[in-house]
């Protein structure tokens, strides 16, 4: 419920500050494991990727915050649940694991950390993928949060992974770089890949 009032909230902010525009959003499956994968360059992101979408995102989110009274317990409320930094936890892999199995929708950054312009991603989001046989559909977000200018999100349709179920080291080594060449595909041409 806190969910649904807080994106709704959130939903009205944008629309003044920064007018959002989906394109692909019936890529998402309706039902079953999701993993949202998208470029990562503002604090922003997490909202900007999920709020215009049906079904709930979880995320994870650094420990910290979970240590702030109110917001912690918030934060937990809007489907985050904690990582500690420098690495991910075992508690933490078996959480979004059971996120994915389960059903849910997860959003990850691969590249791992803002800003980053390295092109250079972690194996984190290829390793949940293979690992839980959620459905994989990569995400860009185009703009810059400048007030007032708008905001888009471009979801391709869910990546083939059937070819890397074998796993290993090699697969998610593979996978990482299919996910993140479709990103960047979507950031070039403001069009969901795999249509």
């Amino acid at each position: 419920m806190i969910y649904v009032i807080c994106r709704g909230l959130l939903r009205m902010i944008y629309a003044v500050l920064f007018p959002l525009k989906t394109v692909g959003r019936e890529n998402i499956p309706e039902e079953g494991g999701v993993l949202l994968c998208g470029n990562h360059t503002s604090l922003l992101d997490p909202m900007t990727m999920g709020i215009k979408l049906k079904r709930k995102v979880n995320y994870m989110a650094k420990a910290e915050l979970f240590n702030i009274p109110v917001l912690g317990q918030l934060v937990r409320q809007l489907g985050a649940f904690p990582v500690k930094r420098g690495g991910v936890s075992k508690e933490s892999i078996k959480t979004a694991l059971n996120l994915l199995r389960g059903g849910q929708v997860m959003g990850i950054f691969p590249e791992g950390t803002r800003n980053s312009d390295s092109g250079i991603a972690k194996k984190g989001a290829a390793t949940f993928a293979l690992r839980s046989g959620a459905a994989v559909v990569p995400a860009a977000i185009i703009g810059h949060y400048k007030p007032f200018r708008r905001m888009v999100v471009v979801y391709g349709a869910p990546i083939n992974l059937s070819e890397y179920a074998a796993g290993g080291s090699d697969s998610a080594e593979a996978v990482t770089n299919l996910i993140m060449a479709r990103i960047r595909e979507m950031l070039e041409t403001g069009k969901p890949s795999g249509n």
